[in-house]
């Protein structure tokens, strides 16, 4: 072997170990969570082989907090920001896209600034907004700041701006209108990254904490992260087999979702860089 051949086999080798290192720390934590989830209590600090299995964590943790309204809280708060998100997204994409308007190029950068500013930033006017509209402590506050989503407009500007024009002329020549050659040439072959942005909502919505810790006061209006919070606290007492069990709860439809469509998720992204 070459002095050149063995010093990449040598880095390649480091690459992986690294790589592997990394994973094994990723997961640690997931693998602690459902060990302690699906054993008794006295296993949750030990390992042992011959441990019983039991699914009474579930049934403990989901019967001492309100899970049932903190899950209807999530989904109907990742639905409607999602949906709007969709339309939003999609009509001010196709507009940067296939548009031309005074002003375009510095309209589409000053959508990008938003992606330089992170939430957290602008809790305190977020909160003085929804109190002036009435809205402290309802689902609609915790979604309405993150309805416009800059990423979106970017990922599906640069997804419409692949698609042939010569689609969109024939559209046109059968007579389509604007927003009919959107919905029946772009859409369509903007799927597979309507996806993945999705999966990216979805996610970012289902596991915010600090915006909704803050709008929210009651069971009513709580999300799953910030009722989690509650739950797991030391005023409830501490234990680690109910709370991993929660936490399970909590992340599992996250979990289902990427593993059915992480094709997708990832293919969109290779799709959509920078044009």
């Amino acid at each position: 072997m070459t002095p050149i051949a063995r010093g990449a086999w040598t880095v390649e080798a480091l690459v992986t170990a690294g790589a592997w290192l990394l994973a094994i720390l990723w997961v640690l934590p997931l693998a602690y969570a459902v060990w302690t989830a699906f054993h008794p209590g006295e296993y949750s600090t030990r390992f042992a082989l011959d441990a019983p299995l039991t699914l009474q964590n579930f049934r403990n943790a989901w019967a001492a907090a309100p899970f049932a309204r903190y899950f209807a809280n999530t989904v109907a708060l990742v639905t409607l920001v999602l949906a709007v998100q969709l339309v939003l997204g999609t009509l001010a994409g196709y507009a940067f896209a296939r548009y031309e308007f005074a002003g375009r190029d510095i309209a589409f950068w000053l959508v990008l600034v938003q992606l330089m500013i992170t939430p957290d930033i602008l809790i305190v006017e977020n909160y003085d907004t929804m109190s002036r509209l009435g809205l402290v402590d309802t689902v609609p506050a915790i979604g309405l700041p993150y309805m416009a989503s800059a990423f979106g407009i970017f990922l599906l500007r640069q997804t419409f701006k692949t698609v042939p024009r010569e689609l969109e002329e024939a559209a046109r020549v059968e007579g389509a209108s604007g927003l009919q050659i959107l919905w029946k040439v772009y859409v369509p072959l903007a799927k597979p990254v309507y996806v993945a942005w999705g999966l990216v909502s979805v996610s970012f919505q289902w596991n915010n904490f600090l915006w909704p810790l803050v709008i929210t006061n009651s069971v009513e209006s709580r999300p799953l992260t910030v009722g989690l919070q509650v739950f797991s606290s030391t005023d409830q007492g501490i234990d680690w087999s109910i709370i991993c069990a929660a936490t399970l709860l909590t992340a599992a439809p996250l979990l289902v979702a990427f593993l059915i469509f992480q094709r997708q998720f990832v293919q969109s992204f290779m799709r959509a860089g920078i044009r």
